[in-house]
């Protein structure tokens, strides 16, 4: 999926399943489309596990934390352990990040808030330094201590490793609508290699980056910090792993934000299906907003949505034939693969949508293919020197290991095509592909779709927005359904996720929540 930070973003959220050639998968069949089994939501329930510890975790739960600078200023950090495979607690250990910001007061502290971005394979601990510690309301910083823990096989809790930067280059690269026998196989190969990467270099910890497992280490860090219940802010995909913890350990739910939800009912298939069609939305406010601006270079006032989608699909297809130069020091050119997942990563809030105009005009223009490779190489956390962050590869990871693979063979991504097409004309033939990556994952899928209820939890928010592109509003109201203790908050409007983005309204909502434990009404919109 596509939950993803950038120029948009330490604000917003993670990358969420479909990333360009990252997207997670599901399983397969049907002739034109999903059949009903492959997209149909989930019945079974997460059981809670039970209240009481058990003597094998003790030692698990009873760790002293031992606090050290961090470099950052004002920020504290420290390393706690948890057991690898939680059925076999003795078998070894991993390693979890863990850092803070005390609470500043004036008012009485409320205990510990933990943050968590999204992905997944986002840092919350580099969310938490770089935004969160000191861009989270002055209020809500007070009362709470602010925490953030990288989840296991992220970042600097032993990140899972895959491509090394220059086959990185290579395989962000790759074309994903291919159009011939050969490119199917160059993209299947490519997808093949970054599995077999990750499997030779994280072996062991491959099978143990669940999102399941993650909710439980964030309950051994709630112990450690001496918090009787997890008070927790999550985005995205940190909406996933805030309601996991919630349905595993009902009675420790403190106060809950779920911001931008995801629907953990749904398999891969429907999941890529529905984000793709979110993705068309975001597109289609772009594209009425962009019409309206002199320096829209796909078209003037009046233009329809449909031809400026057209328009754009066409700059593709000259890029795919012909990538342009960007002045890259590793000689990288502008194709297809690397424009697409520029303009998605504008998608994820309008405030890049002026960045996205300019950037397109250059490429059309002037055949300057800077502005585009800018945007795409913020997506995937690359950096001037070529180097990537482990976010990809932890994407996958925790994608891949969660739900069973969306399709088995690129045969079964030509027959839901149409599907996709239809769901998006603009992005949905590069999306559908996508979602065969976890086909050919190293290590078998052990969660399932299924349903959270969370019963016995306190009152969570559940917050989603209308035109969302990476986790559309109708999987906050599904999850928001399933919750047995949920209130819906929606924002009317476009971006990823809500919490600090601009709106009064939803900012007041949540922290009244936060301070008080009052959730909002029933029912309540802001704009």
């Amino acid at each position: 999926m596509h939950t993803r930070r950038s120029s948009r973003s330490l604000r917003t959220g993670g990358i969420l399943l479909t990333a360009a050639l990252l997207v997670s998968a599901c399983s397969a069949s049907a002739s034109t489309g999903p059949s009903t089994s492959a997209t149909a939501a989930a019945e079974v329930t997460l059981a809670a596990l039970p209240e009481a510890t058990p003597a094998a975790l003790a030692p698990y739960y009873g760790q002293t934390a031992r606090w050290r600078s961090c470099g950052v200023p004002g920020f504290q950090c420290a390393t706690l352990k948890a057991p690898l495979d939680y059925a076999k607690p003795g078998a070894g250990d991993v390693r979890l990040a863990v850092s803070r910001k005390k609470a500043t007061g004036p008012g009485k502290r409320l205990g510990s808030l933990f943050v968590n971005p999204g992905g997944p394979g986002g840092s919350a601990v580099g969310y938490l330094q770089a935004y969160a510690g000191i861009g989270y309301p002055a209020a809500v910083r007070a009362r709470y201590d602010m925490v953030a823990v990288d989840p296991r096989g992220v970042a600097r809790s032993e990140p899972v490793e895959c491509l090394d930067g220059r086959k990185m280059d290579t395989y962000t690269q790759t074309d994903t609508t291919p159009d011939d026998a050969r490119e199917t196989t160059q993209l299947v190969d490519a997808y093949k290699e970054f599995a077999e990467a990750c499997g030779a270099h994280s072996p062991g910890l491959l099978r143990h980056v669940s999102t399941v497992e993650t909710a439980r280490d964030m309950d051994i860090v709630r112990a450690v910090l001496g918090d009787r219940k997890l008070n927790y802010v999550g985005a995205s995909y940190g909406t996933f792993l805030g309601a996991t913890y919630a349905g595993l350990f009902p009675g420790r739910v403190g106060r809950l934000v779920l911001d931008g939800a995801m629907d953990p009912s749904l398999p891969a298939r429907r999941m890529n299906l529905d984000q793709t069609a979110g993705f068309e939305t975001a597109f289609q406010s772009f594209a009425k907003d962009c019409v309206q601006q002199p320096d829209c270079p796909l078209g003037g006032k009046g233009t329809p949505t449909a031809e400026v989608g057209r328009h754009l699909r066409a700059v593709f297809r000259k890029l795919d034939a012909h990538p342009i130069p960007t002045g890259d020091a590793d000689g990288r050119r502008l194709g297809e693969a690397l424009a697409t997942t520029g303009v998605i990563a504008a998608m994820y809030d309008e405030s890049s949508w002026a960045q996205l105009r300019e950037a397109l005009t250059s490429a059309m223009k002037d055949k300057d293919g800077a502005g585009l490779l800018m945007l795409s190489d913020s997506y995937y956390e690359r950096d001037a020197g070529g180097r990537y962050s482990n976010l990809m590869p932890a994407n996958a990871a925790v994608n891949c290991l969660d739900l069973p693979p969306a399709y088995g063979s690129p045969e079964e991504v030509e027959r839901a095509l149409p599907s996709f097409e239809k769901a998006s004309p603009v992005f949905g033939e590069g999306l559908a592909w996508a979602s065969l990556s976890c086909a050919y994952w190293p290590v078998r899928a052990t969660g399932e779709p299924h349903r959270i209820e969370a019963r016995g939890a306190a009152p969570i928010v559940v917050v989603g927005t209308t035109r969302d592109p990476a986790t559309p509003y109708r999987w906050a109201r599904a999850l928001a359904a399933q919750l047995a203790s949920a209130r819906l908050l929606t924002y009317e409007g476009d971006g990823h996720t809500a919490y600090g983005r601009g709106s009064t309204c939803i900012d007041s909502a949540i922290d009244t929540y936060l301070l008080r434990g009052t959730p909002p009404t029933e029912g309540k919109r802001c704009s």
